[in-house]
C-alpha cells in the first residue's frame, strides 16, 4: 500500500491494469483530483453505469450529500437530499467477495438489494460489515486524502451535510481531452 498526505495508507489498487483510462473515473473536488479504478470484472453493471453517467455530465456539481466521519462519504443524488437517482432503472445488485477496505466504491441502495441507480459512496476506513451487503464496483488509487477533506455530517443526524462540498467534475479519464 502506498501513503497518502496524512500518513494513513492508501486504498490499494485493483487487480485492473492502473493503467486502463476506460475503467478510471476522475473525480474533481474543490480539494483535488481523484483516481478510481473501476472494477468491470466485478461489477460489469454498476461500472457501466457510472461511465455512462459520467459521460452525460450527471454528476458535475453533485453534492456528497451524506458523510460520516470514519465511515463514508455519500454522492450521485442530484437532489442533494438522499432520495433521488437517474432517469434509468434500478440496477440489480452484483455482490462479491471484494472486501469494503479504505477507499472502496459501493453502490448506494434503499432496504432491497436490487435498488441501486446513481448514489454510490467511498469509504473512509476497512468496514468489514458491508462485506457481501453492497455492491463494489472501485476503490480509490489517489487522491483518497481529497475524499478525507470532504466537509463532514452530524452523526446525530445520520450524516446529513449542511452546505455540503460537491464533486465539480466527474468524467472518465479516456475521455480527458489532452
Amino acid at each position: 500500500m502506498s501513503q497518502d498526505t496524512n500518513g494513513s495508507p492508501e486504498a490499494s489498487s485493483s487487480p485492473v491494469a492502473a493503467n486502463d483510462p476506460e475503467n478510471t473515473l476522475v473525480i474533481e473536488t474543490k480539494h483535488g483530483k481523484v483516481l478510481v479504478a473501476l472494477r468491470p470484472d466485478v461489477a460489469p453493471n454498476h461500472v457501466d453505469r457510472i461511465k455512462q453517467l459520467a459521460r452525460e455530465g450527471f454528476y458535475n456539481g453533485v453534492v456528497f450529500h451524506r458523510v460520516i466521519p470514519g465511515f463514508m462519504a455519500q454522492t450521485g443524488d442530484p437532489t442533494g437530499t438522499g432520495t433521488g437517482g437517474s432517469k434509468y432503472p434500478d440496477l440489480k445488485a452484483e455482490f462479491s467477495p471484494e472486501p469494503f477496505e479504505r477507499g472502496t466504491l459501493g453502490a448506494a441502495r434503499s432496504q432491497s438489494p436490487d435498488s441501486a441507480n446513481s448514489q454510490f459512496f467511498i469509504t473512509f476506513t476497512r468496514t468489514p460489515h458491508l462485506n457481501g451487503q453492497y455492491t463494489v464496483f472501485g476503490r480509490v488509487t489517489e487522491g483518497m486524502q481529497h475524499i478525507d477533506a470532504v466537509k463532514k455530517g452530524s452523526a446525530s443526524n445520520n450524516g446529513q451535510v449542511d452546505d455540503p462540498d460537491k464533486m465539480l467534475k466527474v468524467y472518465v479519464l479516456a475521455d480527458a481531452k489532452s
